[in-house]
């Protein structure tokens, strides 16, 4: 038997038969395959499309079957027993707080949530989430914010509320505000003053026998701060309370939440502190000037008390027109109650350094005839420190009102002899800046020290 050449016309066509065969049949496979996941996504397509209109309709039927015989003006279980509300809030930011009007902004989300049997249903659907629409046709508490100026509730892109209806008849009703509320600040530590602003809320119609509310746990919680507006105050906590308050219409459940704030003082260390210190010490340098120069220690301790003065009316700016002293305004005071010190200092000195009344021996008059032309103010006015050092070698001086003199201070040699003033202090009018030297920073040191001591640490 023979068999067919390898190379033989039949035994090709064979083969280019049989693998045309297996193409068409990987080609029909395939096309098969797409065909059967075509038609499992338009399965899939057919049941998603199908299974929110049923649930759509499920919820359009619960809603108008829930709201057939609803009366939105009754609170629920009236006559019953109390409607308890549980609220919680989250803080999205705090500030700016203003010293000037006492008040604080804050911008929150407020939630309330309470239990309407009137609103339970049957159904596989657990949780109706709504929106703002159908916060109207239902009962909601009539919760007010006591200590507002004023309040905003956010309408962009749309009004920002939100309402959950549980099967069970649970209620849950969140809307976000921002609340301009009324801080009394007690001033008399400014600006090292630490406060805790309020913010309370209450029913304004139902007293506690018809609707109380109560906090939920870890009921207040708070954004990141990094966002907040507290340029001049650091974010200490916060804390709430409830409490009854007591009026002649019934009492009432007042919710409460305190925010602690303490200002920082580094606007007021660079704006009032470091220049009514400098200040001071600029009125010192005065000491270090010679009697003689006038017009510049003058000049020197006007400039610095109209500096002062401009100084104590910049820091008020900041602050309300209240009554008591707080504690800027008496640093401000006693650094301007210093430098004017300073300036009364060279009064007295100049006073004292001219004004005196020489009482020459009647030796050495005779060598000075221009003692002769008239009474001793003639010779004070010629102002010559030559000559008053000549004159201050022949002249003595007799002590204010005579040997009786009770003074303690002395401006004359003479004054330091004698019974009666033995066991008195003696101090030379004539070396007063020496003795201003080491008394203005001595005191002015103390009483920094015991400044910031007293408001920092006690």
């Amino acid at each position: 038997m023979s068999h067919p050449s390898w190379h033989s016309p039949h035994f090709n066509m064979s083969t280019q038969f049989l693998l045309v065969f297996l193409l068409l049949s990987v080609f029909r496979a395939c096309s098969q395959r797409i065909e059967a996941e075509d038609e499992y996504d338009d399965d899939m397509t057919v049941n998603q499309m199908l299974a929110p209109k049923s649930h759509q309709t499920d919820a359009t039927q619960i809603l108008n079957n829930l709201l057939k015989e609803y009366d939105k003006k009754l609170r629920p279980d009236i006559g019953v027993k109390p409607t308890l509300i549980d609220v919680d809030i989250y803080v999205n930011s705090i500030g700016p707080v203003s010293s000037i009007n006492m008040e604080y902004q804050i911008d929150i989300i407020f939630a309330q949530t309470w239990t309407d049997s009137r609103l339970r249903y049957n159904s596989t659907m657990k949780i109706l989430t709504l929106n703002s629409n159908m916060v109207g046709l239902i009962w909601l508490p009539d919760t007010i914010f006591r200590n507002s100026k004023n309040a905003d509730s956010h309408w962009i892109t749309t009004p920002n509320q939100l309402l959950r209806i549980w099967n069970d008849g649970k209620i849950l009703y969140t809307l976000r505000l921002t609340i301009n509320a009324e801080c009394q600040l007690q001033l008399h530590n400014f600006p090292m003053d630490a406060h805790s602003c309020p913010l309370i809320f209450s029913s304004y119609g139902y007293p506690r026998d018809e609707l109380i509310y109560k906090w939920k746990k870890n009921s207040i919680e708070a954004s990141d701060q990094k966002s907040w507006r507290l340029y001049q105050f650091d974010f200490m906590g916060l804390r709430n309370t409830t409490d009854i308050l007591k009026t002649t219409s019934g009492d009432y459940v007042v919710m409460t939440v305190y925010f602690d704030l303490a200002r920082r003082m580094g606007y007021f260390t660079i704006q009032t502190y470091i220049p009514c210190i400098l200040t001071v010490v600029l009125s010192w340098v005065s000491f270090w000037i010679k009697k003689e120069s006038t017009p510049a220690r003058t000049t020197l301790g006007i400039t610095t008390v109209l500096t002062m003065t401009t100084l104590s009316t910049v820091a008020r700016n900041s602050l309300p027109r209240v009554s008591y002293v707080t504690a800027m305004d008496l640093f401000v005071t006693v650094c301007f109650l210093f430098v004017f010190a300073a300036m009364m200092e060279y009064a007295a000195l100049n006073y004292y350094s001219y004004c005196v009344k020489p009482l020459c021996s009647k030796t050495k008059r005779s060598n000075y005839s221009v003692l002769d032309m008239g009474p001793p103010p003639t010779v004070i006015t010629l102002n010559n420190a030559m000559y008053w050092q000549e004159f201050d070698d022949a002249c003595m001086y007799e002590c204010l009102d005579g040997k009786d003199c009770q003074s303690f201070f002395c401006c004359f040699e003479e004054c330091k002899d004698g019974a009666w003033r033995k066991g008195r202090v003696h101090l030379d009018i004539l070396e007063l800046d020496s003795y201003s030297r080491v008394f203005f920073p001595t005191s002015f040191l103390l009483f920094n020290i015991v400044y910031w001591v007293g408001y920092l640490y006690l």
